[in-house]
């Protein structure tokens, strides 16, 4: 056992605990390396100690010698972590060096003679590799050798991390307790547990405060008439240990009685017995009588709404197939409603259903009140039942209850009487009037065009002989730079500038024809939406980056016979025109669509046959123009633009085109709304052919498997066509036929990154949708699609700017880019 130790002794040194088996601790380490030696050559006083500290079941360590050598126990050890066993016999400085700067004064001082005590002592130490913080209390006691002298020191220790966390845990509670029972607006109270004493009632001045315990709380609180029911109700939460509740009235600090809505939780001990009830009240007083009144009032308007002659009735609004707010239903209807408007049973019924023919006059009107909050009165016939109705309507507030209140009564026998007297008294002036003004019409147009025909003939006559001019400068200046000017810079120079002066003069030439109807066409049949879909790119250079660019192409569009190049400069004219009154920023949309211009509209348009027209239609969120501006906007040479801007022959040369072409051109402008110019050109009816152009085949932008897609649409024969579209470029899909099973795959698949889903969905469209699936998923991509032509104009009304658009009908082709284009997209947040 000895050699175990290390060392070989005699029987005066022998080693105390050479058997114990707490001694393990101390056969491992090579002792003849320590500054102790080996411990049979350990002095008494050395030896003693390390008994001490060997069989106490605490932590305990003792530091010997010079160097503080360190001899511990088992009990000790899990404090060292990895230090243990290289700290057996090391110096205590080196052991613990990261919290020397803490103890090294306590200890100097117990080496000093003089016992120290620390409770929860703050450290930081050295634990698998990294520095923690733990607490520890301890003594160090000081170790003296034989002649008296301190030759080290002795230390009980005990960690108590947990408990300091746990006592800050716990004053942290309190605090945040103490905080929000301060700022809480409502009564606190606490309860011993079987409610006989009130302990503790914080009033927040709607019941009297206390601070002592009272057994007379019931009598000082509670009216005589509500006491038998508050204390069953405390009975039942006492017996059935559960949560006591209850509405009640009280006495108020002010001594009148007062309503209040009572909590309280049973607070368990060790055993799981009540200690005591902690609870809240709160005041209902204001609430209850408000109840009561609005109870009064309800009865009064009961009385007033089954007793009035007039007919009343409450609408709400609905989103419905037709858009946002485009149908109501009635909520409330008196019995004369149907005495006045001849319906019965309206309750329960929605507009579109009840008269479909006429919904959207009625929905116009009382959508606009919902909206504005501007009653109305007004009066209108009811067609389905023929009776002719006086009516006014105001908003129920607050706004979002989507509520109209309409008061109406029948008025048919006065309307009749009204317009029979009015008719008789009209017919002659009316009929007086229309002539003239038909006249006036007829006139004004007629010299309109009569204007536009001798100012035509004019520029016409001279852009023709002006151009034969610049053919003659133009090739002389060619000849002149290919024979006499090789090598002469600064004369090649002169050349050009002259060459590129004369080809502008040429273009405005052109112009002048082209608005004279004189220009040479090369007229076949032409695809617009073709033409304007491989004008993209020219169309974004022309605009720039600031300019947003959509297109809305009509899925069917019939075919015109016009001179395509021609339309083409017509389509860029335009859109630099646009450009240009929007400045830095905006939207230039260009729409198709099959249109047929009347009888009645061509005859209000000198030279315009009815018939059917393709439409062309450019739109710009720009300045707009005046009336007094769109009168003159197509007379050769005006221009609103700065003095060498413009020439004031760009629409000069689209009125031309369009003339020469068969067509019509009209503009729609507002100043501050933007500007929509319509060019309608002729259908081509009969067989046609079409040159069809070999292009190359691009590979289609194709889709990563991993890259899901969600595709929401109520069409199943559309839903399938997309979800067929999008496996094939190699994509993932889900799909949904409506919102709410949408939103339940958006929550089931996180993994979702696009939303591919149609405006026009029943009960929740797919706007709404996409601000939903937004909130839940900030970063999900979003591209919205849509069959409605009219979409260019609905863009300036409802969708946001950054809402991405494909029209319905597209190809694999159309599909592919734009959802590769979404997708690729940087990733941005999105408002709700």
């Amino acid at each position: 056992m000895l050699e175990r130790l290390g060392s070989t002794q005699t029987d005066d040194a022998r080693v105390p605990w050479e058997s114990a088996p707490q001694a393990a601790i101390l056969r491992g380490p090579d002792w003849t390396a320590s500054s102790l030696g080996p411990p049979g050559s350990w002095p008494r006083p050395l030896r003693a100690a390390t008994t001490l500290v060997l069989d106490s079941p605490v932590p305990m360590w003792l530091a010997w010698g010079d160097d503080l050598a360190m001899v511990y126990n088992d009990a000790y050890a899990p404090m060292l972590g990895n230090k243990h066993p290289r700290a057996l016999g090391a110096p205590l400085q080196s052991v613990w060096s990261e919290v020397w700067d803490e103890v090294g004064t306590l200890i100097a001082t117990a080496l000093a003679g003089q016992a120290i005590y620390r409770e929860d002592l703050e450290l930081q130490v050295l634990r698998s590799e990294r520095m923690q913080t733990a607490w520890f209390s301890f003594w160090y006691t000081p170790l003296r050798d034989e002649a008296g002298m301190v030759r080290g020191l002795l230390c009980n220790v005990w960690e108590t991390t947990d408990k300091v966390l746990a006592q800050r845990r716990l004053a942290a509670s309190e605090s945040r307790l103490q905080a929000l029972t301060m700022a809480s607006t409502n009564v606190t109270y606490r309860m011993n547990a079987d409610w006989t004493q009130m302990l503790e009632l914080n009033g927040q001045g709607f019941v009297a405060d206390t601070s002592l315990p009272s057994r007379t709380w019931i009598d000082l609180y509670i009216p005589p008439a509500d006491r038998a029911g508050v204390l069953a109700a405390v009975r039942l939460a006492i017996d059935t240990r559960s949560r006591f509740e209850l509405e009640h009235r009280v006495v108020r600090a002010d001594g009148t009685p007062g309503w209040t809505l009572s909590r309280a939780v049973p607070v368990l001990d060790d055993t799981g017995a009540i200690a005591e009830w902690f609870g809240t009240a709160s005041d209902l007083s204001e609430s209850k009588a408000t109840q009561a009144a609005l109870r009064e009032s309800e009865r009064q308007f009961r009385t007033l709404f089954d007793s009035i002659d007039e007919g009343f009735c409450v609408i709400e609004f609905l989103d419905g197939p037709h858009g946002p707010l485009s149908d109501y239903i009635h909520i409330a209807a008196n019995p004369a409603y149907l005495a006045n408007a001849g319906i019965p049973d309206v309750v329960g019924q929605r507009v579109r259903e009840m008269v479909p023919l006429e919904a959207d006059g009625w929905v116009e009107i009382y959508r606009h009140v919902l909206l504005s909050g501007e009653p109305v009165r007004f009066e209108r016939e009811l067609v389905r039942t023929g009776r002719y109705l006086e009516l006014a309507a105001f908003r129920v507030e607050p706004v979002e209850r989507r509520q109209v209140a309409v008061l109406f009564q029948d008025v048919t026998q006065r309307h009749r009487a009204e317009l029979a007297l009015r008719e008789l008294n009209d017919t002659l002036e009316r009929r007086v009037a229309d002539e003239v003004a038909a006249r006036a019409k007829t006139e004004e147009a007629l010299r309109q065009a009569q204007k536009m025909e001798a100012v035509g003939q004019l520029t016409g006559g001279i852009a023709h002989d002006f151009n034969n001019m610049l053919a003659v400068v133009i090739g002389s200046l060619d000849l002149l730079g290919r024979r006499f000017v090789d090598g002469d810079a600064r004369a090649q120079r002169y050349v050009d500038a002259a060459k590129d002066g004369a080809k502008r003069a040429a273009q405005l030439t052109q112009r002048l024809l082209a608005f004279s109807r004189q220009q040479p066409l090369k007229p076949e049949a032409v695809d617009a939406n073709k033409l304007v879909a491989g004008m993209s790119d020219l169309l974004r250079r022309s605009l720039g980056g600031a300019i947003r660019l959509e297109t809305v192409l009509a899925g069917g569009l019939w075919r015109t016979h016009v001179d395509p190049h021609q339309l083409e400069n017509v389509i860029l004219n335009l859109a630099v025109n646009g450009r240009d009154a929007m400045g830095e920023h905006g939207r230039l949309t260009i729409e198709t669509a099959n249109c047929h211009l009347d009888e009645r509209y061509a005859a209000d348009h000198l030279g315009l046959a009815a018939g059917q027209y393709v439409l062309v239609a450019v739109s710009d969120t720009g300045m707009g123009m005046s009336a007094e501006v769109i009168a003159k906007a197509f007379d050769p040479f005006f221009t609103t633009k700065e003095v060498g801007r413009g020439t004031g022959l760009g629409l000069s040369q689209v009125y031309g085109f369009v003339k020469q072409s068969g067509g019509h051109v009209k503009i729609y402008s507002e100043v501050g709304q933007g500007t929509a110019v319509k060019v309608y050109l002729p259908r081509l009816l009969g067989p046609h052919h079409e040159e069809v152009q070999a292009e190359p085949l691009q590979p289609l932008p194709q889709g990563d498997s991993r890259e899901l897609v969600l595709v929401v649409e109520d069409e199943p024969a559309v839903r399938q066509l997309s979800v067929d579209a999008l496996s094939e470029l190699g994509y993932r899909v889900l799909e949904a036929d409506g919102a709410a099973a949408a939103l339940r795959l958006i929550d089931a698949h996180p993994d979702i990154d696009l939303l591919f889903t149609d405006v026009v969905m029943p009960e929740v469209n797919g706007r709404k949708l996409a601000d939903e699936a937004l909130k839940r998923r900030p970063q999900l991509k979003v591209l919205f699609t849509t069959g409605y032509t009219r979409n260019a104009v609905v863009h300036n009304g409802v969708l946001d700017p950054g809402v991405q658009l494909i029209g319905k009908p597209y190809t694999i082709e159309e599909l592919a880019a734009r959802v590769r284009e979404v997708l690729d997209a940087p990733r941005r947040a999105q408002p709700a």
